[in-house]
Parts: structure tokens; sequence; C-alpha cells
């Protein structure tokens, strides 16, 4: 599989880094997991103070984002924050399986926006593209599509399938599951991430991967 971003794209100010990693567990959790979902979840309740969402220069990047690309972000805010308010919330990381956990975990600590694609469900190649309204879209947790506008970016495989509208749901048909043995991972930012903040992510999102749930990083790309 390859993975391309278009120049409209880019122009807008999407960053971001991507990895495949294959020979992945995602049947059972790590008995060391939930001691490390611990220690981060009390070094959050600390960082992420009142007030948090509306200041933090990554959060806002994406924000303006969606500006640009003419989405509410009331509507449409990207995953990392509406991560961060449900956080602030309810003080917990949300449960679903080993390997979203982890990139869940992960988005927090970074506020970047980040997924996950199961490569076995993917058709073809990825791109990250201007949508022109004749995809395909089909939510996490939904079983039938809805409409999707034109002129928002996301990520497309060649059946023409959305994958990610913009970076703030995925579709039902790439989700990881138990039998996920590889995956296509999205760490995306904005025009305020550079290129060092974008690899460290990646890095440590590979290596919260491998401590919990195994794999090999396979390919990568970083978009700055």
């Amino acid at each position: 599989m390859q993975f391309k971003i278009t120049d409209q794209v880019r122009r807008l100010g999407v960053r971001g880094a991507f990895a495949i990693l294959e020979g992945l567990h995602n049947r059972t959790y790590h008995p060391e997991f939930e001691s490390y979902r611990r220690e981060l979840t009390a070094r959050l309740e600390r960082e992420l103070a009142p007030g948090f969402v509306d200041t933090d220069p990554i959060l806002c990047g994406f924000r303006e984002l969606h500006d640009a690309v003419g989405r509410s972000n009331r509507r449409f805010p990207s995953s990392a924050e509406a991560l961060v308010n449900l956080f602030q919330r309810k003080s917990f990381v949300p449960v679903i399986n080993p390997l979203v956990d982890v990139y869940n975990c992960a988005s927090l600590e970074t506020r970047l926006s980040l997924g996950a694609h199961d490569l076995a469900r993917v058709t073809g190649d990825i791109t990250l593209r201007i949508i022109d309204g004749s995809e395909r879209f089909v939510p996490l947790g939904k079983s039938e599509p809805e409409p999707i506008s034109a002129g928002e970016y996301g990520y497309v495989d060649d059946s023409g399938e959305v994958l990610c509208r913009l970076e703030h749901r995925q579709c039902e048909k790439t989700k990881l599951t138990a039998e996920t043995t590889a995956a296509f991972y999205i760490i995306q930012g904005n025009a305020r991430t550079g290129h060092d903040m974008l690899e460290q992510a990646l890095r440590r999102l590979v290596g919260l991967t491998q401590r919990f749930c195994g794999g090999e990083e396979r390919q990568f790309w970083i978009v700055d």
C-alpha cells in the first residue's frame, strides 16, 4: 500500500506522520498497560486544566484548518479535541481495544489527531485529498453511509471509501478489531506542528504500540 497527499491539501496546512505496522496483537491487554494508563491519567489531570482547549496551539491549529474548508468546529471537532474534552469531563481514557486505547493515549499526550486502519480492509492505496462529493462514508459505529460534502479533506482509498473525514471521524470499514494484525497509522497535525514534533510523536506511538501490542514498523512517511 502507498500513501499520497495532494498539493492542495498540503497548502491548507495539513501536516502529519504516517506509518504501517505489521505483526500486531489486539486480542488481549498487556499486563503493564493498566499501570501506564493510570500514570497517564494522573499526569493529564494536572496538565489539562480548564481553558486548555481554547489556548493550546495544536488544538487551535485544527480549528484553523476547519475554518479554511468551511466546516463548523462545534460540529466537526478534531478527534484530539474531542478526546481532551471527554477527559476533562470524566478523567478517563476510553476503553475500546488494546490498539485503539494505545493510540488514544498517545493522542492525549501529544494533542495530535491519531487514528489507525486495518490494512486487510483497505482497498488499494490511500490518498489524503479534497473530497468531491462522489465518495462513500460510513462513520464508525454506523451501518449506512452519510452524505459528505465537497470541499473538505479526507483519507480515501482506491474504492472511493472515505476512511477518515477531516481528522474528525473514522469509518466503520477499516476499524481495528481483534483480528487486526497490520494497520496504517495516521498522526495528523497542522500548520502549527513541525517536523520534530511529528517525528517524536511517531516514535512515541510506535514505541507504545510495540511495548503493549507487538508489531514491526514496515514503512513510514512524514509530511511537513
